[in-house]
């Protein structure tokens, strides 16, 4: 199993593949769409439970290498292409809504992928520590950020069902 705190390196056959992917997808857009669209630059450093992110202004396109490694084929068929159509409508049609219809045009007419807004991919390995908090009707986990949200004063949090604050359980182990 991977640790979660450490970034795993990604082979270089892997890092291939994902290039070789965005590549052809991006020949395609440009060829479909008749435009010469920036490659954009691949970060392998997407942490947490999202398995990629795309950042127009930067032309980025961050990835998470622990579930790249778990899922490689699933990860480069799908999430290399959705992280791509993000930048691609950004390119063709500026600022609109991040899963809107634009979006999955490109996915579906463009890149020949099934528009999913999130993917299907086991969490196991990345389990991360999480704080006890209370309310009046249960327990909660709260994660690492948001946990020093409400340690540093920045943040605070209620229950979905309740209403009431959450507040640390000092009693839990």
């Amino acid at each position: 199993m991977l640790c979660a705190m450490k970034t795993p390196r990604i082979p270089f056959s892997i890092q291939q593949a994902v290039m070789r992917c965005l590549r052809n997808n991006l020949a395609l857009a440009c060829q479909r769409l008749e435009r010469d669209y920036p490659e954009p630059k691949i970060l392998w450093n997407q942490r947490g439970t999202a398995a990629g992110t795309a950042w127009p202004e930067s032309n980025e396109i961050r990835l998470n290498p622990v579930l790249l490694l778990e899922n490689q084929q699933a990860f480069i068929d799908e999430v290399v292409p959705h992280e791509l159509a993000h930048l691609l409508v950004w390119h063709h049609f500026g600022r609109v809504a991040p899963h809107g219809k634009e979006w999955k045009w490109m996915m579906e007419t463009i890149l020949n992928v099934p528009a999913r807004r999130t993917h299907r991919f086991a969490m196991d390995s990345l389990a991360r520590k999480t704080f006890p908090y209370t309310c009046s009707c249960q327990r909660h986990q709260l994660t690492v950020r948001r946990h020093n949200r409400v340690v540093r004063g920045e943040a605070e949090y209620r229950c979905v069902h309740c209403g009431t604050q959450l507040k640390p359980d000092t009693h839990a182990k």
